[in-house]
């Protein structure tokens, strides 16, 4: 049977009223469906919604044409990349994490190691330190409270400037044994002088005399002993007071400070009311890694720049090399005795560069070559096919024409990426 449709709308078939019957008879074979007789085509109603039909077939028709166009234009797309932009660089990591494949390695320039020739060197880092050989404490004489502060931290005295008082009970015991000792060396001395008017009238032995004479001059120690007392307490045995004044032994800078005012202070005892340094000649105490300690030698000099002062550089001598390695770093310490021209702070980072004794052949590449990640440096070396590996470098210094200076992990005349940042985004990528 044949229902006749087609693009120019829908029209019964001739020979659906032949086939019918044979329709019917199919079904009362199954025995029970029995079909009414359709009205002839003559007879029906044409249907009002016939020119509303054709207009949605259209419509659908022209739907689906759009639709097949549009995934014929996908399917060329994802077939011909080119059509939709550059071609994309692909990267084929390799068994080695350090080992990377790309398929168009034309898009990444290579650029030839120079050569450079200088003396080694070996940069570390390093901290201002007061000489502890210049650093002087000022301890309290007495035992006592603390009534004045005169002096703070940080602060530059001079030699005998006044630091701070202190009340003490001291001056009392010291000032009354002064006076014990005047008395018995008074009576002492009248002793003595009676024991020489008996001894010259017969009355005395001379044993007697020699009593004397020893009476009077232990006497005599004992006042001086008293006297010498009051004198180290800052009293004057003429004039005494309770009030104990400590000044400065020395010129410095006031580097340590342990009392406040009403604080309490035991004399001659740790720790120290202020703790005065002369900064005038300093100490640079550096870190050295243990693999680079055959490049440190005594008495040598090393170059000290300041973070403060990059235009300034200082000289120092290496005056020790501590014998212990950190076993948690793997360092050890190195000093340098530097004049301080008025710069350097105690506390102040700086950087030591310690020279070598012969001259070395290094390589150059732009600064653009190498990458920085992770503290450490990193450069793109080809292989070949396209493949390239990443090489771990140590640089030095930075070199005109914006040059970097490799120390070690590539040679003069090795060609390297001449943009290792770009490629990295490309591998990560």
């Amino acid at each position: 049977m044949n229902l006749g449709i087609c693009g120019a709308g829908w029209q019964p078939a001739a020979d659906w009223q032949s086939a019918w019957p044979r329709v019917g008879d199919a079904c009362r074979q199954k025995g029970n469906l029995v079909p009414r007789t359709p009205k002839p085509i003559a007879n029906r109603p044409q249907a009002a919604s016939l020119p509303h039909s054709k207009t949605m077939l259209a419509a659908l028709c022209i739907s689906l044409t759009f639709f097949l166009s549009a995934c014929e234009k996908k399917a060329t797309a994802e077939s011909d990349p080119s059509a939709t932009g550059p071609v994309p660089t692909k990267v084929q990591p390799d068994m080695d994490s350090s080992h990377f494949k790309v398929d168009h390695p034309e898009q990444f320039p290579l650029v030839t190691a120079g050569e450079h020739t200088a003396a080694p060197e070996l940069n570390v880092t390093g901290v201002v330190s007061p000489d502890v050989s210049r650093q002087v404490p000022a301890p309290s004489l007495a035992t006592g409270r603390v009534v004045e502060v005169d002096a703070r931290l940080g602060d530059t005295v001079q030699k005998g400037q006044l630091l701070f008082k202190v009340r003490s009970t001291d001056i009392a015991g010291a000032y009354s044994d002064y006076q014990k000792a005047i008395k018995n060396e008074q009576l002492a001395r009248i002793q003595l002088n009676r024991a020489k008017i008996l001894f010259d009238d017969g009355a005395i032995p001379k044993s007697q005399l020699e009593v004397a004479q020893n009476a009077e001059d232990n006497a005599q120690v004992d006042v001086t002993t008293a006297m010498e007392h009051l004198k180290l307490l800052g009293s004057d045995p003429d004039h005494p007071s309770g009030i104990v004044e400590v000044y400065a032994p020395v010129a410095g800078v006031v580097t340590d400070q342990q009392i406040t005012a009403s604080s309490g202070v035991q004399a001659l005892t740790a720790p120290n009311p202020f703790t005065i340094s002369d900064i005038s000649h300093v100490w640079i105490v550096c870190d050295v890694y243990e693999n680079n300690m055959a490049q440190v030698h005594l008495d040598d000099y090393a170059d000290i720049h300041l973070a403060a002062y990059p235009d300034r550089v200082l000289r120092g001598r290496i005056s020790n090399i501590a014998p212990i390695v950190d076993p948690a770093l793997r360092t050890a310490k190195v000093r340098l005795e530097v004049d301080n021209p008025g710069l350097m702070r105690l506390g102040m980072f700086v950087t030591a560069t310690f020279h070598g004794q012969t001259a070395e052949k290094r390589a150059t590449v732009p600064a653009s070559a190498v990458l920085h990640l992770h503290d450490r440096e990193w450069v793109y070396v080809p292989l070949g096919d396209g493949s390239f590996k990443q090489v771990e470098v140590v640089s030095g210094a930075m070199l005109p024409d914006n040059l970097q200076e490799i120390v070690s992990g590539i040679k003069p005349g090795d060609r390297v990426v001449s943009s290792a940042l770009v490629f990295q985004n490309t591998v990560e990528q």
